[in-house]
């Protein structure tokens, strides 16, 4: 939802044709803030026209926090101003921007792109996603090592413009030539700092300066590794090399914060029994969501039908005994039919837990991370109405099969003809009752709790195990009431 200050001023300024307005609005805030009061309430077209009055580099910026979505969207309705950004734009955002769009849409962007551009670009698309050379950027800051502080400085005010950060300034060797005789990235010599450099003496070299007991990255390691990394030496940027020690890049504090959240979120989503889903929650296909959710709902749900055989060899007990059978013919009917349910009792109680702790999980991470809002809560609701229903048939199927074809002959044989498939059917439909309710109860509860300023994360699992296990009771035993 847009910014409720901001949000019916844009509209007004857009219906008068005020570009004065917009281009004030544009320059003046936060592009974060900007991005945020442009948010859901606007259709590309409307953004485009918004940051369109501002200059150049002030769209970049404003595009640059708009949700991936969003700049997909307005990627493929504006090719021609997206190709303009890009030149704007922070090296690895536009990377991770065009490995988004569809590859016809990429390639009409790329033929608007300047020669300089297109080859960083593609120098940065080689390296596999996940790893380091995908998380860096080419937009540092450099200088050769016999320039004296004070020159030092002269030129890092003609750089400081265009670079990403300029706190950490890299000392690099000349040129190099690999054996074919292409260009090779310099040398990584040595490093100073801002700080460093403006207290200096204006005349010491830089090479007198720098620190040259460096900690790098590879371009070919696993980006998860890079926090630890940061966190140890407290970095700002950190240069990534190659096997000859050439620089090809830096990695910033912002990126690390990205990989922090999302081996968060892949964490928690584990935790929850779902595969991690990538993009936002909203945002997400539904096949995707189903496909990292069925796997474990079906490995939990295989998993829980080892109560069955263990309960079944207990079934015994609730019959009457043998002396008392020939009198009670109709009382040892319905006890084994009670037999034969209460065997399947645990198992259908567990798939509301799972199911929950599910949903439960992903919608919290969702509500942590700003993805969902408590204003969303219909969405959330009919999304996860639709997966309850379509996971219930997949386990509601599996329900089927098990109680019908894998339970023990001892067992089926002294339920009555007439009552297996009865018996059966009570089975399938109370399970797939339940994880429809678990499914819509896990959503639901972590946005009412948050509703009610509580914390979702810490009282979520609870209430849901209890709500579970009670709803789960009532909707088997009415289940039941239908066929008996």
């Amino acid at each position: 939802m847009s910014h409720p200050l901001f949000g019916p001023e844009i509209k007004l300024m857009l219906d008068e044709r005020n570009s004065a307005g917009l281009r004030e609005f544009c320059e003046q805030l936060h592009p974060a803030t900007v991005a945020e009061a442009l948010d859901d309430d606007f259709t590309p077209e409307q953004i485009w026209e918004v940051i369109s009055s501002a200059k150049i580099r002030t769209q970049a910026s404003v595009f640059e926090y708009l949700p991936p979505a969003l700049q997909v969207q307005m990627a493929e309705k504006a090719r021609p101003q997206v190709g303009q950004l890009l030149t704007q734009m922070s090296h690895d955002d536009r990377v991770d921007l065009l490995r988004r769009l569809p590859p016809r849409v990429t390639e009409a962007i790329m033929r608007l792109v300047d020669e300089a551009d297109r080859q960083d670009i593609a120098r940065l698309f080689q390296y596999g996603e996940n790893t380091v050379g995908a998380l860096m950027t080419t937009d540092y800051a450099w200088l050769p090592g016999t320039l004296t502080a004070a020159e030092a400085i002269d030129q890092l005010r003609q750089q400081a413009p265009d670079r990403e950060t300029i706190y950490y300034i890299y000392v690099l060797d000349d040129p190099q030539r690999r054996p074919d005789g292409s260009p090779a990235p310099r040398r990584l010599l040595g490093v100073v700092s801002l700080r460093d450099l403006i207290l200096a003496p204006r005349h010491a070299l830089i090479r007198e300066l720098m620190e040259t007991d460096l900690v790098t990255l590879r371009h070919d390691e696993d980006a998860g590794a890079v926090p630890q990394l940061f966190a140890r030496y407290d970095f700002i940027a950190a240069p990534v090399v190659d096997e000859q020690f050439g620089l090809l890049g830096i990695v910033t504090h912002d990126d690390v914060l990205d990989v922090v959240t999302r081996e968060a979120t892949e964490d928690l989503q584990r935790q929850g029994a779902v595969g991690p889903i990538t993009g936002d929650y909203l945002e997400a296909s539904f096949w995707q969501v189903w496909k990292s959710r069925v796997f474990w709902l079906c490995v939990l749900f295989f998993l829980q039908m080892f109560t069955i055989n263990v309960m079944a060899r207990y079934e015994g007990k609730l019959e009457p005994k043998s002396d008392e059978r020939a009198a009670q013919a109709d009382l040892k009917t319905a006890t084994t039919s009670l037999a034969f349910m209460v065997v399947f009792i645990p198992l259908c109680l567990s798939v509301g837990g799972n199911a929950g702790s599910q949903a439960s999980t992903l919608v919290t991470r969702a509500l942590a991370l700003e993805q969902v809002k408590v204003s969303d809560w219909f969405r959330v609701f009919l999304r996860e109405l639709l997966m309850g229903v379509s996971l219930a048939a997949t386990l509601g199927t599996l329900a089927i099969a098990r109680s019908y074809f894998l339970t023990p002959d001892s067992v089926l044989a002294k339920v009555p003809d007439g009552a297996v498939w009865n018996l059966v059917w009570v089975v399938a439909f109370a399970v797939m009752g339940i994880c429809l309710t678990g499914a819509v109860i896990g959503a639901m509860l972590p946005i009412v709790i948050k509703w009610w300023g509580g914390d979702p994360a810490l009282m979520s699992s609870p209430f849901i195990a209890t709500l579970s296990d009670v709803l789960g009771i009532i909707i088997f035993f009415n289940v039941v009431a239908l066929f008996f």
